[in-house]
Protein backbone atom coordinates (compact mmCIF):
# COMPACT_ATOMS: atom_id res chain seq x y z
CA UNK A 1 0.00 0.00 0.00
CA UNK A 2 1.26 3.10 -1.19
CA UNK A 3 0.62 7.03 0.34
CA UNK A 4 -0.86 8.23 -3.34
CA UNK A 5 -2.92 10.72 -2.98
CA UNK A 6 -4.92 12.55 -5.16
CA UNK A 7 -3.88 16.01 -6.08
CA UNK A 8 -5.76 18.86 -5.12
CA UNK A 9 -5.34 22.80 -5.50
CA UNK A 10 -6.78 23.30 -1.48
CA UNK A 11 -4.00 24.44 0.41
CA UNK A 12 -3.62 23.42 3.86
CA UNK A 13 -5.94 20.74 5.34
CA UNK A 14 -7.18 22.89 8.59
CA UNK A 15 -9.68 19.76 9.94
CA UNK A 16 -6.37 17.25 9.16
CA UNK A 17 -3.99 20.12 10.89
CA UNK A 18 -5.83 20.66 13.82
CA UNK A 19 -6.79 16.65 14.55
CA UNK A 20 -3.32 15.83 14.27
CA UNK A 21 -2.38 18.71 16.38
CA UNK A 22 -4.81 17.44 18.96
CA UNK A 23 -3.38 14.50 19.04
CA UNK A 24 0.18 15.34 19.37
CA UNK A 25 1.42 14.48 15.96
CA UNK A 26 3.23 15.17 12.99
CA UNK A 27 2.76 13.75 9.57
CA UNK A 28 5.50 11.74 9.61
CA UNK A 29 4.74 10.33 13.40
CA UNK A 30 1.17 9.89 11.79
CA UNK A 31 2.98 7.48 8.94
CA UNK A 32 5.08 5.70 11.43
CA UNK A 33 1.79 5.24 14.03
CA UNK A 34 -0.30 3.71 10.44
CA UNK A 35 2.81 1.39 9.68
CA UNK A 36 3.45 -0.14 12.99
CA UNK A 37 -0.92 -0.50 13.76
CA UNK A 38 -1.20 -1.81 9.84
CA UNK A 39 1.75 -3.16 8.79
CA UNK A 40 5.39 -1.78 7.20
CA UNK A 41 5.12 -0.13 4.05
CA UNK A 42 1.73 1.26 4.50
CA UNK A 43 2.41 4.81 3.52
CA UNK A 44 5.28 6.65 2.88
CA UNK A 45 6.71 8.80 5.87
CA UNK A 46 6.58 12.31 4.09
CA UNK A 47 3.23 11.69 2.70
CA UNK A 48 0.92 12.82 5.26
CA UNK A 49 2.77 16.31 4.73
CA UNK A 50 1.02 16.70 1.45
CA UNK A 51 -2.52 15.91 2.73
CA UNK A 52 -2.03 18.20 5.48
CA UNK A 53 -0.11 21.00 3.60
CA UNK A 54 -1.37 20.87 0.26
CA UNK A 55 -4.75 19.29 0.77
CA UNK A 56 -4.10 16.31 -0.95
CA UNK A 57 -6.67 13.25 -0.48
CA UNK A 58 -5.05 9.29 0.34
CA UNK A 59 -6.84 6.55 -1.57
CA UNK A 60 -9.12 4.88 0.05
CA UNK A 61 -8.54 2.76 2.57
CA UNK A 62 -5.89 4.79 4.01
CA UNK A 63 -8.36 7.87 4.93
CA UNK A 64 -10.57 5.49 7.15
CA UNK A 65 -7.03 3.79 8.42
CA UNK A 66 -5.68 7.53 9.11
CA UNK A 67 -9.18 8.09 11.23
CA UNK A 68 -8.94 5.03 13.43
CA UNK A 69 -5.27 5.99 13.89
CA UNK A 70 -6.25 9.43 15.00
CA UNK A 71 -9.53 8.51 17.17
CA UNK A 72 -7.40 5.77 18.72
CA UNK A 73 -5.03 8.34 19.89
CA UNK A 74 -7.67 11.14 20.89
CA UNK A 75 -9.86 8.32 23.01
CA UNK A 76 -12.79 9.12 20.94
CA UNK A 77 -14.21 8.62 17.22
CA UNK A 78 -12.79 10.89 14.61
CA UNK A 79 -14.40 9.91 11.15
CA UNK A 80 -12.83 10.41 7.55
CA UNK A 81 -15.31 13.24 7.25
CA UNK A 82 -13.84 14.75 10.21
CA UNK A 83 -10.64 15.10 8.54
CA UNK A 84 -11.23 15.55 5.07
CA UNK A 85 -14.28 17.62 5.06
CA UNK A 86 -16.18 18.26 1.65
CA UNK A 87 -13.91 15.69 -0.05
CA UNK A 88 -15.22 12.65 -2.24
CA UNK A 89 -12.68 10.79 0.01
CA UNK A 90 -14.81 11.36 2.93
CA UNK A 91 -17.57 9.11 1.32
CA UNK A 92 -15.67 6.03 2.50
CA UNK A 93 -18.20 3.86 4.15
CA UNK A 94 -16.25 2.62 6.14
CA UNK A 95 -17.51 3.26 10.19
CA UNK A 96 -15.27 3.62 13.07
CA UNK A 97 -16.52 2.95 16.12
CA UNK A 98 -15.56 2.34 19.69
CA UNK A 99 -15.48 -1.54 20.95
CA UNK A 100 -17.88 -1.81 23.55
CA UNK A 101 -20.24 0.48 21.50
CA UNK A 102 -23.15 -1.03 22.53
CA UNK A 103 -21.78 -3.41 24.82
CA UNK A 104 -21.62 -2.23 28.24
CA UNK A 105 -25.51 -2.70 28.96
CA UNK A 106 -27.15 -4.51 31.82
CA UNK A 107 -25.49 -7.83 32.44
CA UNK A 108 -28.59 -9.61 31.15
CA UNK A 109 -29.44 -12.01 28.78
CA UNK A 110 -31.51 -9.17 26.96
CA UNK A 111 -28.58 -7.18 26.25
CA UNK A 112 -26.33 -10.11 25.05
CA UNK A 113 -29.25 -10.73 22.34
CA UNK A 114 -28.91 -6.60 21.47
CA UNK A 115 -25.23 -7.34 21.22
CA UNK A 116 -25.88 -10.95 18.90
CA UNK A 117 -28.06 -8.22 16.39
CA UNK A 118 -25.76 -5.57 16.54
CA UNK A 119 -23.45 -8.34 15.11
CA UNK A 120 -25.60 -9.77 12.81
CA UNK A 121 -26.71 -6.76 10.87
CA UNK A 122 -22.78 -5.59 10.62
CA UNK A 123 -23.10 -8.92 8.29
CA UNK A 124 -20.20 -10.80 7.40
CA UNK A 125 -18.75 -8.04 5.34
CA UNK A 126 -18.50 -5.97 8.07
CA UNK A 127 -17.53 -2.45 7.05
CA UNK A 128 -16.95 -1.40 11.00
CA UNK A 129 -13.81 -0.54 12.20
CA UNK A 130 -13.68 -0.64 15.81
CA UNK A 131 -11.48 1.38 18.06
CA UNK A 132 -9.65 -0.40 21.33
CA UNK A 133 -10.84 1.45 24.26
CA UNK A 134 -8.68 1.90 27.76
CA UNK A 135 -8.58 3.16 31.16
CA UNK A 136 -12.10 4.10 32.80
CA UNK A 137 -14.05 3.45 29.34
CA UNK A 138 -12.41 -0.43 29.76
CA UNK A 139 -13.09 -0.60 33.23
CA UNK A 140 -16.61 0.20 32.90
CA UNK A 141 -17.35 -2.14 29.92
CA UNK A 142 -16.44 -5.04 32.52
CA UNK A 143 -17.07 -2.75 36.00
CA UNK A 144 -18.77 -6.09 36.98
CA UNK A 145 -15.59 -7.99 37.29
CA UNK A 146 -13.83 -4.96 38.80
CA UNK A 147 -16.22 -4.99 41.54
CA UNK A 148 -15.09 -5.80 45.23
CA UNK A 149 -17.77 -9.09 45.34
CA UNK A 150 -18.12 -11.00 42.69
CA UNK A 151 -21.44 -11.78 40.70
CA UNK A 152 -23.81 -14.91 41.29
CA UNK A 153 -23.17 -17.54 38.41
CA UNK A 154 -26.53 -18.75 36.31
CA UNK A 155 -27.21 -21.88 37.44
CA UNK A 156 -25.83 -24.41 35.49
CA UNK A 157 -29.30 -26.65 34.25
CA UNK A 158 -29.23 -30.03 33.81
CA UNK A 159 -27.64 -31.81 30.70
CA UNK A 160 -29.95 -31.50 27.92
CA UNK A 161 -30.88 -34.36 25.43
CA UNK A 162 -29.03 -34.09 22.32
CA UNK A 163 -29.68 -32.12 19.81
CA UNK A 164 -27.90 -32.69 16.00
CA UNK A 165 -27.51 -29.10 14.95
CA UNK A 166 -26.19 -28.14 18.87
CA UNK A 167 -23.77 -31.32 18.70
CA UNK A 168 -22.52 -29.85 15.51
CA UNK A 169 -22.03 -26.13 16.55
CA UNK A 170 -19.54 -27.71 19.35
CA UNK A 171 -17.85 -30.66 17.27
CA UNK A 172 -16.26 -27.58 15.21
CA UNK A 173 -14.77 -25.89 18.30
CA UNK A 174 -11.78 -27.91 19.15
CA UNK A 175 -10.62 -27.86 15.56
CA UNK A 176 -10.62 -24.90 15.05
CA UNK A 177 -8.64 -24.30 17.73
CA UNK A 178 -6.11 -26.14 17.03
CA UNK A 179 -6.02 -24.44 13.44
CA UNK A 180 -5.33 -21.11 15.08
CA UNK A 181 -2.37 -23.17 16.44
CA UNK A 182 -1.19 -24.07 13.28
CA UNK A 183 -1.88 -21.53 11.18
CA UNK A 184 -1.88 -18.32 13.28
CA UNK A 185 -4.44 -15.79 13.86
CA UNK A 186 -4.85 -13.89 10.52
CA UNK A 187 -5.33 -17.55 9.03
CA UNK A 188 -9.54 -18.11 8.98
CA UNK A 189 -10.29 -15.34 10.99
CA UNK A 190 -13.03 -14.24 9.11
CA UNK A 191 -14.60 -17.96 8.79
CA UNK A 192 -14.56 -18.28 13.01
CA UNK A 193 -16.31 -14.66 12.57
CA UNK A 194 -19.28 -16.10 10.19
CA UNK A 195 -19.16 -19.29 12.85
CA UNK A 196 -19.79 -16.69 15.64
CA UNK A 197 -22.54 -15.24 13.99
CA UNK A 198 -24.18 -18.59 13.09
CA UNK A 199 -24.45 -19.69 16.73
CA UNK A 200 -25.78 -15.88 16.83
CA UNK A 201 -28.35 -16.43 14.42
CA UNK A 202 -29.34 -19.99 16.01
CA UNK A 203 -30.04 -18.26 19.50
CA UNK A 204 -32.29 -15.39 18.24
CA UNK A 205 -34.31 -17.85 16.54
CA UNK A 206 -35.57 -18.81 20.13
CA UNK A 207 -37.55 -21.41 21.28
CA UNK A 208 -34.78 -23.48 22.89
CA UNK A 209 -34.99 -25.02 26.32
CA UNK A 210 -32.86 -23.37 29.22
CA UNK A 211 -30.36 -26.53 28.49
CA UNK A 212 -30.11 -25.95 25.02
CA UNK A 213 -29.62 -22.39 25.42
CA UNK A 214 -27.21 -22.53 27.78
CA UNK A 215 -24.94 -24.72 25.45
CA UNK A 216 -25.92 -22.53 22.71
CA UNK A 217 -24.09 -19.77 25.17
CA UNK A 218 -21.39 -21.93 25.96
CA UNK A 219 -20.50 -22.38 22.39
CA UNK A 220 -20.71 -18.62 21.59
CA UNK A 221 -18.78 -17.74 24.50
CA UNK A 222 -15.99 -20.42 22.84
CA UNK A 223 -16.16 -19.14 19.50
CA UNK A 224 -15.96 -15.59 20.28
CA UNK A 225 -13.06 -16.03 22.95
CA UNK A 226 -11.19 -17.95 20.31
CA UNK A 227 -12.10 -14.70 17.62
CA UNK A 228 -11.23 -12.34 19.53
CA UNK A 229 -7.89 -14.01 20.67
CA UNK A 230 -6.98 -14.60 16.49
CA UNK A 231 -8.16 -10.59 16.33
CA UNK A 232 -5.25 -10.20 18.30
CA UNK A 233 -2.45 -12.21 17.10
CA UNK A 234 -3.72 -10.37 13.59
CA UNK A 235 -3.14 -6.90 15.34
CA UNK A 236 -6.65 -5.99 15.19
CA UNK A 237 -7.19 -4.78 18.83
CA UNK A 238 -10.44 -3.27 18.43
CA UNK A 239 -11.98 -6.22 17.02
CA UNK A 240 -10.38 -8.48 19.41
CA UNK A 241 -11.93 -6.45 22.14
CA UNK A 242 -15.67 -6.52 20.40
CA UNK A 243 -15.45 -10.11 20.15
CA UNK A 244 -14.29 -10.81 23.98
CA UNK A 245 -16.75 -8.61 25.32
CA UNK A 246 -19.19 -10.55 23.57
CA UNK A 247 -18.00 -13.74 24.63
CA UNK A 248 -17.73 -12.36 28.20
CA UNK A 249 -21.59 -11.66 28.37
CA UNK A 250 -22.16 -15.14 26.27
CA UNK A 251 -20.04 -16.66 28.95
CA UNK A 252 -21.70 -15.06 32.13
CA UNK A 253 -25.17 -15.39 30.79
CA UNK A 254 -24.19 -19.50 31.12
CA UNK A 255 -22.69 -19.16 33.93
CA UNK A 256 -19.55 -20.54 32.32
CA UNK A 257 -16.85 -19.49 34.74
CA UNK A 258 -13.95 -20.78 33.47
CA UNK A 259 -14.30 -19.01 30.59
CA UNK A 260 -15.20 -15.90 32.04
CA UNK A 261 -12.32 -16.18 33.71
CA UNK A 262 -9.93 -16.80 30.56
CA UNK A 263 -11.64 -14.27 28.74
CA UNK A 264 -10.60 -11.38 31.35
CA UNK A 265 -6.84 -12.49 31.27
CA UNK A 266 -7.09 -12.29 27.28
CA UNK A 267 -8.15 -8.81 27.89
CA UNK A 268 -5.42 -7.83 30.17
CA UNK A 269 -2.78 -9.95 28.40
CA UNK A 270 -4.38 -7.64 25.55
CA UNK A 271 -4.12 -4.09 27.76
CA UNK A 272 -0.24 -5.04 28.73
CA UNK A 273 0.43 -6.10 25.27
CA UNK A 274 -0.25 -2.25 24.25
CA UNK A 275 1.51 -0.86 27.33
CA UNK A 276 -1.55 -0.49 29.28
CA UNK A 277 0.11 -2.29 32.32
CA UNK A 278 -2.51 -0.47 34.73
CA UNK A 279 -5.58 -1.77 33.24
CA UNK A 280 -3.83 -5.31 32.23
CA UNK A 281 -2.61 -5.99 36.28
CA UNK A 282 -6.48 -4.96 37.10
CA UNK A 283 -8.36 -7.23 34.58
CA UNK A 284 -5.85 -9.85 35.57
CA UNK A 285 -6.71 -9.98 39.04
CA UNK A 286 -10.41 -9.89 38.53
CA UNK A 287 -9.56 -13.08 36.23
CA UNK A 288 -8.16 -14.36 39.14
CA UNK A 289 -10.74 -13.95 41.43
CA UNK A 290 -13.47 -15.12 38.88
CA UNK A 291 -10.89 -18.27 38.82
CA UNK A 292 -10.74 -18.73 42.34
CA UNK A 293 -11.64 -22.25 43.18
CA UNK A 294 -12.19 -23.55 40.13
CA UNK A 295 -9.85 -25.91 37.67
CA UNK A 296 -6.65 -25.46 38.51
CA UNK A 297 -5.36 -24.99 35.17
CA UNK A 298 -7.53 -21.66 34.91
CA UNK A 299 -5.94 -20.59 37.48
CA UNK A 300 -2.21 -21.20 36.35
CA UNK A 301 -2.90 -19.85 32.98
CA UNK A 302 -4.68 -16.62 34.71
CA UNK A 303 -2.38 -16.01 36.96
CA UNK A 304 0.46 -16.49 33.87
CA UNK A 305 -1.37 -13.41 32.50
CA UNK A 306 -1.06 -11.81 35.66
CA UNK A 307 2.51 -12.04 35.42
CA UNK A 308 2.91 -10.81 32.09
CA UNK A 309 0.74 -7.94 33.62
CA UNK A 310 3.04 -6.87 36.15
CA UNK A 311 6.06 -6.92 33.68
CA UNK A 312 4.29 -4.67 31.66
CA UNK A 313 3.25 -2.37 34.46
CA UNK A 314 7.05 -2.45 35.87
CA UNK A 315 6.60 -4.49 38.62
CA UNK A 316 9.32 -7.28 37.90
CA UNK A 317 9.45 -8.73 41.38
CA UNK A 318 5.74 -9.77 41.68
CA UNK A 319 5.71 -11.12 38.10
CA UNK A 320 8.14 -13.51 39.22
CA UNK A 321 5.90 -13.67 42.25
CA UNK A 322 3.24 -14.64 39.83
CA UNK A 323 5.03 -17.01 38.05
CA UNK A 324 5.83 -19.20 40.65
CA UNK A 325 2.27 -19.24 41.99
CA UNK A 326 1.51 -20.51 38.77
CA UNK A 327 3.70 -23.10 38.65
CA UNK A 328 2.03 -24.54 41.78
CA UNK A 329 -1.20 -24.23 41.04
CA UNK A 330 -0.51 -26.53 37.80
CA UNK A 331 1.37 -29.05 39.80
CA UNK A 332 -2.18 -29.59 41.55
CA UNK A 333 -3.60 -30.10 38.31
CA UNK A 334 -6.34 -33.00 37.88
CA UNK A 335 -7.18 -33.23 34.20
CA UNK A 336 -10.99 -34.30 34.82
CA UNK A 337 -11.46 -30.88 35.89
CA UNK A 338 -9.45 -29.27 32.91
CA UNK A 339 -12.33 -27.38 30.21
CA UNK A 340 -11.59 -28.97 26.90
CA UNK A 341 -9.63 -25.31 25.65
CA UNK A 342 -6.98 -25.91 28.02
CA UNK A 343 -5.64 -29.01 26.91
CA UNK A 344 -2.50 -26.64 25.24
CA UNK A 345 -1.52 -25.60 29.14
CA UNK A 346 1.77 -27.56 30.09
CA UNK A 347 4.30 -26.37 32.93
CA UNK A 348 6.79 -25.32 29.86
CA UNK A 349 3.93 -23.21 28.20
CA UNK A 350 4.19 -21.05 31.43
CA UNK A 351 8.05 -21.25 31.23
CA UNK A 352 7.69 -19.45 27.83
CA UNK A 353 5.06 -17.11 29.00
CA UNK A 354 7.04 -16.18 31.92
CA UNK A 355 10.53 -15.74 29.74
CA UNK A 356 8.94 -13.24 27.77
CA UNK A 357 7.16 -11.23 30.55
CA UNK A 358 11.06 -11.15 31.95
CA UNK A 359 12.23 -9.95 28.86
CA UNK A 360 9.24 -7.50 28.52
CA UNK A 361 10.16 -6.18 31.98
CA UNK A 362 14.02 -6.39 31.20
CA UNK A 363 14.49 -4.57 27.95
CA UNK A 364 13.08 -1.59 29.61
CA UNK A 365 15.89 -1.64 32.22
CA UNK A 366 18.39 -3.51 30.21
CA UNK A 367 20.99 -0.37 30.98
CA UNK A 368 21.30 -1.23 34.68
CA UNK A 369 22.35 -4.95 36.41
CA UNK A 370 18.43 -5.95 37.08
CA UNK A 371 17.71 -5.70 33.41
CA UNK A 372 20.34 -7.76 32.19
CA UNK A 373 19.65 -10.32 34.90
CA UNK A 374 16.13 -10.57 33.89
CA UNK A 375 16.54 -10.68 30.09
CA UNK A 376 18.68 -13.58 31.25
CA UNK A 377 16.41 -15.22 33.02
CA UNK A 378 14.09 -14.80 30.20
CA UNK A 379 16.16 -15.89 27.49
CA UNK A 380 16.93 -19.24 29.86
CA UNK A 381 13.66 -20.20 30.13
CA UNK A 382 12.58 -19.52 26.50
CA UNK A 383 15.39 -21.53 25.38
CA UNK A 384 13.40 -24.68 27.25
CA UNK A 385 10.27 -23.91 24.68
CA UNK A 386 8.87 -23.90 21.16
CA UNK A 387 11.86 -21.53 18.88
CA UNK A 388 13.36 -24.68 17.66
CA UNK A 389 10.38 -26.67 16.56
CA UNK A 390 11.02 -28.38 13.16
CA UNK A 391 8.30 -26.68 10.69
CA UNK A 392 6.38 -30.56 10.41
CA UNK A 393 5.69 -30.50 14.82
CA UNK A 394 2.64 -28.58 15.89
CA UNK A 395 2.40 -24.84 17.48
CA UNK A 396 4.06 -23.25 14.81
CA UNK A 397 2.53 -19.90 16.15
CA UNK A 398 4.13 -20.60 19.41
CA UNK A 399 7.37 -21.29 18.29
CA UNK A 400 7.16 -17.93 15.92
CA UNK A 401 6.11 -15.88 18.81
CA UNK A 402 8.95 -16.96 21.04
CA UNK A 403 11.70 -17.34 18.76
CA UNK A 404 11.05 -13.26 18.50
CA UNK A 405 10.84 -12.55 21.76
CA UNK A 406 13.85 -14.62 22.58
CA UNK A 407 15.65 -12.60 19.93
CA UNK A 408 14.44 -9.20 21.32
CA UNK A 409 16.05 -10.88 24.55
CA UNK A 410 19.60 -11.57 23.09
CA UNK A 411 19.59 -8.32 21.07
CA UNK A 412 19.09 -5.94 24.11
CA UNK A 413 22.29 -6.87 25.65
CA UNK A 414 24.60 -7.72 22.65
CA UNK A 415 24.53 -11.11 21.98
CA UNK A 416 23.97 -10.88 18.43
CA UNK A 417 24.86 -13.96 17.05
CA UNK A 418 22.57 -15.64 19.39
CA UNK A 419 20.01 -13.36 18.07
CA UNK A 420 20.53 -14.15 14.42
CA UNK A 421 20.70 -17.94 14.69
CA UNK A 422 17.60 -17.70 16.63
CA UNK A 423 15.63 -15.37 13.66
CA UNK A 424 17.10 -17.90 11.24
CA UNK A 425 14.99 -20.38 12.28
CA UNK A 426 11.80 -17.89 12.27
CA UNK A 427 12.21 -17.00 8.69
CA UNK A 428 11.01 -20.25 7.35
CA UNK A 429 7.95 -19.89 9.80
CA UNK A 430 6.54 -16.63 7.99
CA UNK A 431 5.47 -18.52 4.85
CA UNK A 432 3.06 -20.72 6.69
CA UNK A 433 1.92 -18.57 9.72
CA UNK A 434 0.36 -15.51 9.21
CA UNK A 435 0.28 -13.57 12.52
CA UNK A 436 1.00 -10.06 12.61
CA UNK A 437 1.37 -10.05 16.42
CA UNK A 438 4.94 -11.91 15.79
CA UNK A 439 5.13 -9.72 12.41
CA UNK A 440 5.03 -6.43 14.42
CA UNK A 441 7.77 -8.12 16.83
CA UNK A 442 10.28 -8.88 14.46
CA UNK A 443 9.80 -5.59 12.77
CA UNK A 444 10.78 -4.27 16.00
CA UNK A 445 13.91 -6.58 16.16
CA UNK A 446 14.31 -5.27 12.55
CA UNK A 447 15.03 -1.57 13.86
CA UNK A 448 16.99 -2.19 17.06
CA UNK A 449 19.31 -4.50 14.58
CA UNK A 450 19.37 -1.80 12.30
CA UNK A 451 21.41 0.41 14.99
CA UNK A 452 24.16 -2.66 15.27
CA UNK A 453 24.63 -3.56 11.20
CA UNK A 454 28.29 -2.70 11.60
CA UNK A 455 28.31 -6.29 12.90
CA UNK A 456 28.81 -8.68 10.31
CA UNK A 457 26.18 -11.25 11.39
CA UNK A 458 23.26 -8.75 11.59
CA UNK A 459 24.55 -7.26 8.13
CA UNK A 460 24.53 -10.17 6.76
CA UNK A 461 20.84 -11.27 8.52
CA UNK A 462 19.15 -7.69 7.82
CA UNK A 463 18.42 -8.17 3.81
CA UNK A 464 16.54 -11.77 4.63
CA UNK A 465 15.05 -10.41 7.43
CA UNK A 466 13.89 -7.24 5.85
CA UNK A 467 12.51 -9.33 2.46
CA UNK A 468 10.86 -11.67 4.34
CA UNK A 469 8.69 -9.10 6.37
CA UNK A 470 7.94 -7.17 3.06
CA UNK A 471 6.07 -10.16 1.79
CA UNK A 472 3.88 -10.29 4.69
CA UNK A 473 0.31 -9.71 3.79
CA UNK A 474 -1.00 -5.70 5.01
Amino acid sequence: MEGVSRRTNQGINSALAAHLAKAGLTPRALARELNRLFGPGTVAQTAPYHWRDAGGVPRPPLPALTAYAISRRLGRVVTVRDLWPGHPGADDATLVLPANAGVDGPWTLATTMQVAEDWLLGGLVDRRMFLSVSGATLAQAVSIYLATQMPASAAVPPTSPDDPLVDQIEATVPRLQTLDDERGGAAGLGYVGAQVRAVLLVLRDGGHTDSITRRLLVALADLAQLAGWKALDAAQPGLAQRYLLTGLRAAHDAGYRSMEAHILADLAFQAASFGDGMDGVALAEAARRVANHGAASVQASVTSRLAFAYAAAGRAAECERAWHDAQDQLASRRRDQDPAWMYYLTPNHLDCQAGYAMILSGRRMAANRDGRALLRKGEALLRTGAYARPATEPSQRRALYEGAWLALGYTAHGRLDDAANVVRLALPRLGTVRSPRSVALLTQLTHDLRRRNRNQTVADLLPDLEAALAQQPT
